[in-house]
């Protein structure tokens, strides 16, 4: 079964940071799971270069857009394989493929009857890219996201007919077991705006020339969310050639991460101007919720981490003293996927300590010592012990389950309810002891054999989050089968080899 996911393209005003990072790994996780499942994989990311916000920054630096675009694009693509995010495309939105076919679709749309000429007046945010509706504007006229003033614009540009969409966006909202939009509270808050009556909104920019020009009146560029949210769609296109197209094969998108700062783009706009121009809408949109900098001072909430706010943590520093997998780590169990939470290098180092050094680095250490300790490094199990091997079925099924829902969080922890058992179950049975009696022999390989499987399955089962040291691992296990499949005990005689620890103590 072919399988798509992606990111939110991301805007080239300024360099990454730590909450870019964080979606592109929970897609490379759902990504990096599904292919153990023996789905097709199709996984794309990108960078997001048109648009107002694009040429203020460049404005400010006194360079030219494209310039700026060209240098923090190549810095967002330098990130992945430094994530070891396994993306199979990274898309600009100032590829010439990416704008011809953005031009098609949006001239369909029109063809269609969606568009018409008009006047809009409105408070605008620069930073955002979007004019407010009154329910949208904060405290002293300002934007709630990036806290900065509104802007009045009065514009003559052709709109988009959103309003149009109003009953057939209710049915897609409302369509029994569709979950459109994940997680509920994330549903409740895009139905909510839907529920408010639609408006519709401009669809092209006469003001700005850095956009995708408008085919029917060369003397505007399209709003820059219709340009970027057609990414999705347009890749597929090209993104192996011209020659081959993929559209067929993986559209309708399985599921689009975004961040909650844009849901109504991605739950509202993007099916609405899909549906306009006669193409399948996507099966899920799933909204994740921001990574909050620590209070600047006792008894304050934690804000969004933000360029603006200039409180963001570097990526490339953090992944330079611990490493890709224990960034990946501490992002998917730190915060709950799809809610806010606080991240900090005080509690990144608190998870490397107590958990992969301690509770995942340790097992396994000690499972592999042990067994090149007392067995010479060869098991050949004839049975593992019934309760731990009880307690390991079925969680392959629930990992499935969880992740089928990007509920990234729970299904990290079910595995790790496993790692905790398993450290007990050394504690219990205490192998030391074991091997100084040789009447306990059989007792001694059970428990070893035990172990061993024990530490396999949720290596296999952790692959999708740590990548790198579960490669480790498994070799040193002798099992490199990496397939969901492979998450369930085993008879087989294997041949464990040595192990360096795969997260030193710092």
């Amino acid at each position: 079964m072919p399988y798509y996911v992606t990111t939110p393209i991301y805007y080239v005003n300024a360099a990454p940071h730590l909450g870019h990072a964080y979606t592109s790994i929970a897609a490379d996780i759902l990504a990096r799971h599904q292919r153990q499942r023996g789905e097709d994989v199709f996984f794309l990311t990108g960078t997001d270069e048109h648009g107002e916000p694009v040429a203020i920054a460049a404005e400010e630096q006194g360079v030219p857009p494209l310039e700026l675009a060209d240098r923090n694009s190549q810095r967002f693509r330098d990130l992945m394989p430094l994530l070891n995010v396994s993306n199979d495309y990274f898309i600009r939105t100032t590829d010439p493929e990416h704008i011809r076919r953005v031009q098609e679709v949006l001239v369909k749309v029109r063809e269609n009857g969606y568009v018409y000429e008009g006047t809009y007046e409105g408070w605008y945010c620069p930073r955002c890219a979007d004019f407010k509706t009154e329910a949208e504007i904060g405290p002293n006229n300002t934007c709630p996201i990036h806290e900065i003033p509104l802007i009045r614009e009065r514009e003559d540009n052709y709109f988009f007919e959103l309003s149009a969409f109003q009953s057939q966006l209710e049915q897609l909202f409302d369509e029994p077991g569709r979950d459109f939009v994940m997680p509920r509270h994330r549903f409740n808050e895009a139905r909510a705006f839907l529920a408010g009556g639609l408006q519709d909104v401009s669809l092209t920019r006469p003001k700005l020339r850095w956009g995708v020009e408008v085919p029917w009146d060369r003397s505007q560029v399209f709003y820059v969310w219709f340009d970027a949210l057609l990414n999705y769609y347009t890749a597929l296109g090209f993104a192996r050639g011209k020659q081959q197209d993929l559209t067929k094969e993986f559209w309708p998108a399985d599921v689009h991460l975004i961040g909650k700062d844009i849901l109504k783009f991605h739950t509202i706009y993007w099916p609405a101007m899909l549906m306009a121009a006669g193409i399948e809408v996507p099966r899920h949109v799933f909204v994740h919720g921001f990574l909050l900098a620590p209070p600047e001072r006792e008894g304050e909430e934690g804000k969004k981490m933000s360029k603006s706010r200039g409180n963001v943590i570097d990526p490339f520093a953090v992944i330079e003293d611990y490493g890709a997998d224990a960034l990946r780590f501490y992002l998917a169990r730190e915060v709950q996927f799809g809610q806010d939470g606080p991240v900090s290098l005080e509690g990144f180092n608190t998870r490397y300590e107590t958990e992969l050094a301690n509770d995942y680095g340790n097992l396994a250490s000690r499972t592999v010592a042990m067994i090149n300790r007392y067995r010479d490094g060869h098991l050949d199990p004839t049975d593992h012990d019934a309760e731990i091997a009880a307690e390991l079925d079925g969680l392959a099924d629930a990992v499935c389950a969880h992740l089928d829902r990007c509920d990234i969080t729970p299904a990290l922890e079910e595995i790790w309810k496993r790692i905790r058992r398993l450290n007990r179950y050394v504690e219990e049975q205490q192998p030391w002891q074991l091997a100084k009696d040789p009447d306990q022999a059989a007792q001694l390989d059970r428990v070893l054999a035990t172990l061993h499987e024990g530490v396999r399955i949720v290596t296999v089962l952790m692959q999708p989050y740590l990548p790198a040291s579960t490669e480790k691992l498994l070799g040193a296990l002798g099992r490199t089968e990496r397939d969901i499949a492979a998450a369930r005990c085993s008879p087989a005689p294997v041949d464990v080899t040595t192990l360096e620890p795969l997260f030193p103590k710092r």
